[in-house]
């Protein structure tokens, strides 16, 4: 995964609910339940970017990182309102890329004529181009401003995610359970793209970031481990065993 840097503004020590807690280095989750032993790549044919808000950097439950540890060509962009990264500038006008922008198509903040549907992905990487899921990864509210407040969002088309699938997350409580978070909203959309691999991949780390984060809560050491680890745990000696490494993410602590 890569992260650009941008100039943060300066300010004072931010210290999150949980943050006397003995975490491991490298997945940030407590070492009661370190998820590292789970952790592998998967390929896929799309790309997520990431356009993030600063406050969410620092929540050890955000699951925006996941996808970057399971796809090792996610990018992530710090939002900041006056001042747009100019590497995610650059990738916009890149010619290769097709960004869609995931967003609610119940909303009036923009035309409906900039709304497509998962034809549209395949469309464009049918003529050759990498479709690029660009997701605003955040609050409801928080998500909603960055959508607002970027106007070098404003002419890409919209894509909403359209799914009967209601979320697992058991973090963070959602308004509703169709509210789905960053990881889910990713493994829905790469499934429905046709990578369907990279999906399955993705949706089991987060089953099982979901059960170590929600178990080290109640300081309890997982026994009993859902299937999805077993099956993580599984892909993760193979990957090792092939190529002499865990595997080839680059992990970022989000």
């Amino acid at each position: 995964m890569q992260r650009e840097e941008h100039p943060q503004p300066v300010r004072g020590e931010f210290k999150a609910r949980g943050s006397f807690v003995v975490r491991c280095d490298e997945c940030s989750l407590p070492a009661l339940n370190c998820l590292c032993p789970y952790r592998v790549s998967a390929h896929s044919q799309a790309q997520v970017w990431l356009i993030t808000h600063r406050m969410e950097h620092y929540k050890p439950t955000n699951t925006g990182r996941l996808i970057g540890d399971v796809l090792d060509k996610t990018r992530v962009f710090t939002w900041h309102r006056t001042e747009p990264d100019p590497a995610l500038l650059a990738l916009l006008d890149d010619s290769r890329y097709a960004p869609f922008v995931v967003f609610p198509d119940d909303q009036p903040d923009y035309d409906s004529g900039r709304v497509v549907g998962i034809d549209a992905v395949t469309s464009a990487q049918a003529a050759g181009k990498v479709a690029v899921y660009i997701l605003l990864d955040g609050t409801w509210r928080q998500a909603r401003r960055i959508f607002r407040k970027s106007p070098y969002l404003d002419q890409l088309p919209v894509l909403p995610l359209r799914t009967s699938r209601e979320t697992r997350y058991r973090l963070r409580k959602p308004a509703s359970t169709d509210h789905l978070c960053t990881a889910e909203v990713a493994a829905e959309l790469l499934r429905q793209g046709g990578d369907v691999n990279a999906a399955d991949v993705l949706d089991d780390y987060f089953d099982a970031f979901n059960q170590s984060y929600a178990a080290s809560r109640g300081h309890r050491k997982i026994e009993a481990p859902s299937p999805a680890k077993p099956r993580h745990a599984a892909a993760a000696g193979a990957a090792t065993s092939c190529s002499g490494v865990k595997n080839n993410a680059v992990f970022r602590a989000f």
